[in-house]
């Protein structure tokens, strides 16, 4: 005989995996799925993908890659108004090259996220339209690297300013200072 055979149950008994119910009973309740709790979790998972998109999508702003030609410029912020004062203070030596079209006008950390961040300003003295990569690390008052963070702005005309801010990630306490590592400029 090539069918199955139905074996009568009990009274009150659930049918066992792979037999059928017997005539008058009803199949048994299919269990409840926590579809509220997936949707959830679902949507969680949407919202925090787009927190930590958006977060490097501040943080790079748009970079595009180019040659690594810069080199360290070292400026410590906020700059104090009694040096500006002084006639007879020692000047810096102005930087060449892309090294000098970037300037730190701050330097601080943020209160709320401990992030330190940097703001600058870039001012294109190239003759030609000028993409720049400028990389900052953030040092506490003895030098140790506590972080780094990176600006980049695209298709800066000649003389024409941006004001930029590279972001660090890392949780910092106290005073920073910052420093421009390497800057990166080649025509768009």
């Amino acid at each position: 005989m090539g069918g199955s055979m139905s074996y009568p149950q009990q009274p009150g008994q659930q049918p066992q995996w792979g037999q059928q119910p017997g005539w008058g009973q009803q199949p048994p309740q299919p269990k409840k799925k926590n579809v509220g709790m997936i949707v959830g979790f679902s949507c969680l998972g949407i919202v925090a993908l787009l927190v930590v998109l958006g977060v490097i999508g501040a943080v790079l702003g748009g970079t595009d890659s180019g040659s690594d030609t810069g080199e360290s410029l070292e400026v410590t912020a906020p700059p104090s108004k009694a040096a500006d004062k002084k006639d007879d203070a020692p000047k810096e030596k102005e930087a060449t090259g892309p090294e000098g079209d970037v300037k730190i006008t701050s330097c601080e950390v943020n209160d709320a996220t401990q992030w330190p961040a940097a703001k600058l300003e870039i001012t294109n003295r190239s003759s030609k339209d000028s993409n720049y990569i400028v990389q900052v690390e953030f040092l506490d008052k003895d030098g140790t690297r506590l972080g780094e963070g990176t600006a980049a702005t695209n298709n800066l005309a000649p003389d024409q300013l941006a004001k930029e801010t590279a972001q660090g990630l890392a949780q910092v306490t106290g005073k920073v200072t910052c420093k421009v590592t390497k800057v990166t400029r080649y025509a768009s």
